[in-house]
């Protein structure tokens, strides 16, 4: 009888070959899911993970991107990158892109208070302007301050808005007016700011 090349019997190397054949994967299959079932977590245990898991309390700055004047501007940006630094989430706010921020601001801050930027705030309790967080940062009290707060990997860039956390009106298209049929005009569209544009529900629900 003819031999392989291994040294035992052709028919016996092809038994063991077409055995192979119908199950290449003898060793794969006992990984798999039908075997290890019990190892995956059910739906409602992530859910109940997710849900006991404590709310983080959320940074808020507001501070702004028009030039105009350039101290507060570059103190809007050495704010800005300062928290980048801490690696926290950070719900920034332009009043230059949104006239509700600045209503906001001034309430948070109240009538005795000049409107100043940029201003920090940890859900609605004031943590500091640029001063204060620049001495805070530089005495490392800054890291301790925001302990609990949601982080964040400075180089994340939102895929819905690349960062700029507004986006046009899905509804007017950033024209500010809508067609209602029922009157056979134009109104002014209801769900975008004064400049046609939305918060990125990506990055800022």
């Amino acid at each position: 009888m003819a031999e392989s090349p291994c040294g035992f019997p052709i028919s016996d190397y092809f038994s063991s070959f077409a055995s192979n054949f119908k199950n290449p994967f003898p060793i794969l299959r006992s990984f798999s899911f039908h075997h290890h079932r019990h190892l995956r977590p059910s739906l409602r245990t992530l859910v109940n993970l997710f849900a006991e898991e404590p709310k983080r309390p959320k940074l808020v700055l507001y501070t702004t991107s028009l030039r105009g004047i350039r101290r507060t501007f570059e103190d809007c940006c050495a704010v800005r990158a300062i928290l980048r630094g801490l690696r926290v989430a950070v719900d920034e706010r332009d009043v230059s892109m949104d006239v509700s921020f600045r209503i906001e601001l001034q309430s948070l801050l109240g009538k005795g208070r000049p409107l100043a930027l940029p201003q920090v705030f940890i859900e609605n309790r004031w943590l500091g302007g640029v001063e204060e967080i620049c001495q805070m940062n530089e005495a490392g009290e800054l890291g301790r301050r925001l302990e609990g707060v949601a982080a964040q990997d400075p180089t994340f860039v939102c895929d819905g808005c690349g960062g700029a956390r507004f986006v046009p009106c899905s509804y007017c298209h950033g024209s500010q007016k809508v067609f209602v049929e029922k009157e056979g005009r134009k109104r002014r569209c209801d769900e975008c700011n004064e400049n046609g544009l939305v918060r990125c529900l990506h990055c800022c629900s």
